[in-house]
């Protein structure tokens, strides 16, 4: 699946704009990160779109996730995208474990992107001169954005083997890179 069939399927299955959003954040970071390990920029960025296009219509677990799953067989999606968007979800990491770069950095992104997008929002010049070290103060606050987990956010930078400063940049360079495309 392209960039342009994953983007088919993400404006056929959702329709709020915030979650358009948010995969197209997600999808940023997927494609900074592959571009900086050396890997597949349009499968990272095609798993980054993806990984919540069925949340709309199944928003609880284990629906979330599986449906959209069953969808992208029927269509003939590759598995390895299959599998890494059924892993970004810890009720399936039993079978679909973080065991792999592509799994590790979409959990890694996912909450992460949401969170740095949310900065952005409340910040006069938006994404333009964030730091990690303005990430990391609203990350204190638990009432700002509180529902992105604080504890995986620590846990994607575990995941990645990196300081949560350094993956905290990657994210924020990823989104400024796509600043137009997510509206800032």
């Amino acid at each position: 699946m392209n960039r342009t069939e994953a983007w088919d399927l993400v404006c056929e299955f959702v329709t709020s704009e915030s979650l358009r959003t948010h995969m197209l954040c997600v999808e940023a970071s997927m494609r900074h990160y592959a571009a900086k390990n050396g890997t597949d920029e349009e499968l990272w960025g095609v798993v980054g779109l993806l990984h919540d296009f069925d949340y709309e219509r199944w928003p609880e677990p284990p629906a979330h996730t599986r449906e959209g799953a069953k969808i992208l067989r029927e269509r003939g999606v590759d598995e390895e995208i299959v599998g890494a968007v059924l892993s970004h979800a810890d009720w399936n990491h039993d079978e679909y474990p973080l065991d792999r770069a592509l799994r590790k950095t979409l959990f890694a992104v996912d909450e992460l992107s949401g969170f740095i997008y949310a900065v952005a929002l409340v910040r006069p010049q938006k994404i333009d001169g964030m730091t990690p070290k303005s990430v990391k103060k609203k990350l204190k606050t638990p009432a700002f954005a509180a529902a992105v987990s604080r504890d995986d956010v620590n846990k994607g930078a575990e995941l990645l083997e990196l300081p949560l400063d350094e993956h905290i940049a990657n994210c924020i360079e990823g989104l400024q890179a796509a600043r137009e495309r997510i509206g800032l």
